[in-house]
């Protein structure tokens, strides 16, 4: 069993044993919720290694982009009703023509691209996660916990039941730094893509707050002064 799928199991125990006490029970010991995800954004190794990817897969990044630019284009000249979008029967009009293989060649470019660069970050994340067993239980033992529990699973927590940071600190003494560069034959676990893909989204919900936190500012800035 890996270590993902042990921690989503004592998440799912820890429940369970909640659900199950009598409404008058008490647990002896802190109860305390710690989020996988955020515990490896906050380490120094993920940060680190994501800064290395971009600069080491800058080629790859680069010419990702040029393609992506190139099949936009391309798209374009499928849209014969000029609504600015391509549907099924626009793409079925040009599939044996010389354009729709060349769309095809481009997905597979980009595909592949993205692939080597998703490698990567896969594999830093996985080296982080080896180390997450011993940090969690470091912390728990130190803070005297009883139960942890995923805060996803919860309705309500107070912040001070929180120990992801803590983690995080154990997990940074233990992983100081990673690899970026997969060796030959490496191929990513199951766990380790969901929680990489769990990783980007909230990056990029955090990125698109970002922006609309900053495009606001920019509105209230330019804004005339009220009178």
């Amino acid at each position: 069993m890996t270590i993902f799928s042990k921690f989503a199991a004592s998440a799912g125990v820890a429940l369970c044993a909640l659900a199950a006490l009598p409404a008058n029970a008490q647990v002896e010991g802190r109860i305390a919720t710690v989020d996988i995800s955020r515990t490896v954004i906050g380490s120094t190794a993920f940060q680190t290694a994501y800064e290395q990817v971009n600069t080491t897969y800058a080629q790859q990044n680069e010419l990702r982009r040029t393609k992506a630019q190139e099949r936009q284009t391309l798209l374009q000249t499928f849209d014969t009703n000029g609504d600015k979008q391509v549907d099924d029967a626009e793409l079925q009009a040009k599939q044996n023509s010389p354009d729709f293989t060349k769309l095809q060649t481009l997905e597979q470019e980009i595909q592949g691209l993205t692939s080597q660069i998703d490698a990567a970050r896969i594999y830093a994340i996985e080296q982080i996660i080896v180390q997450y067993g011993a940090a969690l239980q470091e912390v728990v033992t130190q803070q005297q916990v009883k139960l942890v529990i995923d805060p996803g699973s919860l309705l309500f927590a107070v912040p001070e039941a929180d120990i992801t940071q803590a983690v995080t600190t154990s997990l940074n003494a233990k992983v100081p730094s990673v690899g970026i560069v997969p060796p030959s034959g490496w191929q990513p676990s199951r766990e380790g893509v969901q929680l990489y893909q769990d990783i980007q989204q909230r990056l990029m919900t955090a990125q698109l707050l970002q922006q609309r936190q900053q495009q606001q500012q920019q509105g209230n800035q330019q804004a005339p002064a009220g009178r």
